[in-house]
């Protein structure tokens, strides 16, 4: 699976992290409506990071079906990531969907509709991290990290991601530990 390193912050507003997104000269990728339906999921059996961590900082393996306006394609995204606070490592694998309203129906009667959410995320980049400035339906205003360990070593992520979080001074912002489906889910 792939990893990245990953942190998400609240904000009342997001437009003090224009200026800064400026002085870490990230470049501004698209603006892009999305919804993901996530499904309950159950243990592979195969070993996975809630496995290898604490068990305190132990998470559920997450199944999501990514829909954005504009695309004809979606993205059935499975990840594994501990729900602690700071930034954290994530294992994900994706995969690209023609007909992404076929198989959330077929995901729906399978498995069943955990929770939606819907955003509009506005994406930038910094190297090989993805800056997502998200509006998250009935939660609010967040951004969120994403380090991706391609092409570089784990040393080489974790300062590009440090160098991030200090440029946009994301070390002042308290930290969220869970996903926006734990926080959609947390509030019904």
């Amino acid at each position: 699976m792939a990893k990245n390193l990953e942190f998400k912050g609240q904000f009342q507003s997001l437009d003090g992290l224009y200026p800064k997104l400026a002085d870490l000269n990230a470049t501004r990728h698209e603006t892009v409506h999305q919804i993901d339906t996530y499904f309950y999921v159950g243990s592979s059996g195969q070993q996975s990071v809630a496995s290898i961590v604490k068990k305190s900082e132990a998470c559920e393996p997450r199944l999501k079906l990514r829909e954005a306006k504009g695309w004809s394609e979606g993205w059935l995204i499975y990840y594994e990531r501990p729900n602690q606070d700071g930034s954290r490592y994530s294992q994900y694998q994706l995969c690209e969907i023609a007909d992404p309203g076929s198989l959330k129906g077929l995901l729906t009667v399978a498995l069943g509709v955990k929770t939606i959410v819907k955003k509009q995320r506005e994406v930038w980049m910094f190297n090989h991290t993805r800056i997502h400035l998200d509006t998250v339906a009935d939660l609010g205003q967040f951004v969120e990290l994403e380090t991706v360990f391609r092409g570089q070593t784990e040393a080489e992520a974790i300062r590009e991601h440090q160098h991030v979080k200090a440029v946009l001074h994301l070390d002042a912002v308290d930290p969220i530990a869970v996903s926006y489906s734990d926080l959609i889910m947390q509030k019904a």
